[in-house]
């Protein structure tokens, strides 16, 4: 047979040829076509020569089995070229002749080096890029990244490091305007955690959070606004950027409450986040509802000094560990030895990162365990004379005891998404029992240990325990019963006191949101519970009909004027016995794997207004921290290479980077405005 040519003419259904345009699909770079007979006309691979089925009679075949013998290499001739090109390239006498700069490569025709580049769309890549990682902006202008991405894509064109900030800065108005939308649609209010982030310049970043309920009763948490205050220590500071931060997103009408850590705030600033709380939102308890304590950051206080109080006997565990796992023939040996005295425990040991207090924990509990292989270690091993004492060794498993509190407790702050204000009343309550307990135990060791720390914690308690007690209250499995049962474990026959003020608060709280919420629930059908979303505007006609036969015919059923009376004869001492009936039903089986706001949104037309409360109480935010941030000690502190960028820069990465752990942006070049 003769060799295939390249032909490009097609025939028609009577089998004659037919004159079409050039073929331009890149899989012709690899094909030819020949006529073989009448009606039948075959595709050749111009390496390996064999044929492919392209038309039979009025038929065509089409290409994708033609791309497919390219691409997936299943072409001998194809593979075998494709092998020596890669072997050329990381061959040292292909890249360079031993003086000059290496050589350039030579293009391999392929399918996918033909596929047109999207220039725009790596942009925008590049920009997520860059704010997911927190790399510095002017990586785009680094040599080696450039030769990097030149390699993957000769075809793209670098940008600069204006042209990336601008695609940073575009990118976060996009999210913005997505995170507007969801904000202003929720049916509820916004809570505020205040941070304040410190750098090398002595600025200082305030850091405000939304705490929210979505309208999927699903609890959210966004950074809103990263503001820049030059002096971090005046008492307006964090005043001045929650006014910036309600203005910039509309929020003064819907903002609930705040919470803080006491690092940053005194009585003055209390005083001014108060007295805003109230103008804006007089009838929340007065502003009872702020906390002025992170309780990630009360825990991490108390733990330090904890370790603070023990640090000699610490530092000879850390010195024991770090002789062990440094060196193969010690960690041999001590394997060994483990092995002989038959310790049951399955603990790794490790070097604690001194930054994080949970590695100490977990590093101490690990070595705990191991206890008696380390004073035996050194019979087996007689250069090991670090070993501390069995007195040594039962500090450590009683500080532990506590530790394990401590961690337990702010795990929950780690461990699940966005835990809601109910789970930590309990939590809370653990601490504050057996502080109290063992401060006044007759084992020496552990009220020296407990008894600062319970000074400390007591006030924590008293600030927060009337905040995380309500929250509780709004859990089906506890409401008050919880309440009563830890206020009589924690105060004995005073107990009755503590309760009666949650329940007052419960009570008085209710009371304001039936007043803030009334004007709005103006149809019968909202208070119990009847679905209006399909209703005309005229069957949710407000205004007093005239008083004849034929008004009463107007709407479709002819009630919407006894809505209008329902609506005004119901009053707040009438609606609160929606309060008293959830306290009085029955409790919900105790289940850890509860979805307390789901359950809420399936009675929400049982309890309209209640449920509402419940939403905004239980997105209050206990700890002020991210959670990648609950055990560290210190606040956290911004490298001087993002300092050193204009603020609202600053503010479009850091919010950026947390908008998009929440969302899939999809790539749009169209043009964003600043405004919203």
């Amino acid at each position: 047979m003769d060799n295939p040519t390249d032909n490009h003419e097609i025939l028609n259904a009577d089998g004659q040829p037919n004159k079409r345009r050039r073929k331009k699909s890149i899989v012709w770079e690899h094909f030819t076509v020949q006529t073989v007979s009448a009606g039948c006309t075959k595709a050749y691979c111009k390496q390996c020569n064999r044929s492919f089925a392209y038309i039979t009679g009025s038929k065509l075949a089409g290409t994708s089995h033609l791309k497919r013998h390219i691409a997936l290499g299943i072409c001998p001739e194809s593979r075998r070229n494709q092998e020596k090109n890669q072997l050329a390239l990381y061959s040292p006498e292909s890249r360079t002749n031993g003086t000059g700069p290496p050589k350039k490569r030579n293009k391999v025709s392929s399918g996918s080096a033909n596929i047109p580049i999207d220039q725009d769309r790596c942009i925008h890549e590049m920009a997520k890029m860059i704010i997911l990682h927190e790399y510095p902006l002017n990586v785009v202008e680094n040599s080696g990244f450039i030769n990097f991405v030149q390699a993957l894509q000769p075809q793209f064109n670098m940008v600069s490091s204006n042209t990336i900030q601008g695609d940073c800065v575009a990118l976060y108005l996009r999210e913005k305007q997505s995170l507007w939308n969801l904000i202003s649609g929720i049916p509820g209010r916004v809570s505020l955690t205040l941070d304040l982030w410190t750098s090398d310049q002595t600025l200082g970043y305030v850091v405000l959070t939304g705490h929210f309920v979505d309208s999927d009763y699903k609890l959210n948490r966004r950074i809103l606004n990263v503001v820049m205050v030059p002096c971090p220590d005046s008492d307006n500071a964090l005043n001045l950027a929650v006014g910036s931060g309600l203005s910039d997103w509309g929020l003064e009408s819907k903002l609930f409450t705040f919470t803080l850590d006491e690092s940053v705030s005194n009585e003055t600033v209390m005083g001014n986040l108060r007295g805003l709380l109230s103008v804006r939102n007089p009838l929340i308890l007065n502003g009872q509802l702020v906390i002025g304590n992170c309780f990630a950051r009360v825990i991490s206080r108390l733990v330090q000094d904890a370790l603070g109080a023990m640090s000699h006997t610490i530092k000879k565990v850390r010195d024991s560990v770090k002789y062990v796992v440094t060196s193969e023939s010690h960690e041999e040996k001590f394997l060994e030895l483990r092995q002989q005295l038959q310790v049951p425990s399955t603990s790794s040991l490790f070097i604690d990162d001194q930054r994080k207090w949970d590695t100490t924990y977990h590093m101490l509990v690990a070595a705990c365990e191991l206890k008696e292989v380390f004073t035996c270690l050194d019979t087996s091993d007689p250069s090991y004379k670090e070993s501390p004492s069995m007195d040594e060794w039962g500090q450590m498993e009683t500080l532990c005891t506590y530790l394990k509190l401590f961690h337990d407790s702010a795990n929950i702050l780690v461990s699940t998404a966005y835990p809601t204000a109910n789970a930590f009343f309990h939590e809370v309550c653990k601490i504050q029992l057996e502080l109290t307990h063992a401060a006044i135990s007759e084992d020496p060791l552990a009220s020296s240990l407990t008894r600062p720390l319970l000074e400390k914690f007591d006030k924590y308690w008293r600030d927060c325990c009337l905040v995380l007690a309500i929250a509780v209250v709004m859990d089906p499995r506890f409401k008050m019963k919880l309440v009563e049962f830890s206020f009589s474990k924690i105060y004995g026959e005073g107990g009755e006191a503590w309760t009666k003020m949650v329940d007052d608060a419960v009570h008085e709280l209710f009371l304001e949101y039936i007043t803030l919420t009334l004007p709005e629930a103006t149809t019968f059908e909202e208070v119990v519970g009847n679905d209006n979303d399909n209703k005309t505007e005229t069957e949710t006609e407000t205004e007093m009909p005239e008083p004849d036969g034929a008004s009463l015919l107007s709407s479709a059923d002819g009630f919407s004027d006894f809505d209008v009376y329902i609506s005004e004869i119901s009053s707040p001492l009438q609606t609160r016995s929606e309060l008293d009936q959830y306290l009085e039903e029955s409790l919900l089986p105790r289940s850890e794997d509860l979805d307390v706001l789901n359950w809420w949104k399936v009675n929400k037309y049982k309890y309209p207004y209640l449920s509402k409360m419940a939403c905004d109480i239980l997105s209050i935010p206990v700890s002020t921290v991210a959670p990648d941030s609950v055990f560290d000690p210190v606040s956290k502190k911004i490298d001087s290479y993002h300092s050193s960028l204009k603020p609202v820069t600053l503010e479009a990465l850091v919010c950026t980077k947390d908008w998009l752990q929440y969302s899939a942006t999809e790539f749009s070049n169209t043009d964003v405005k600043m405004g919203f």
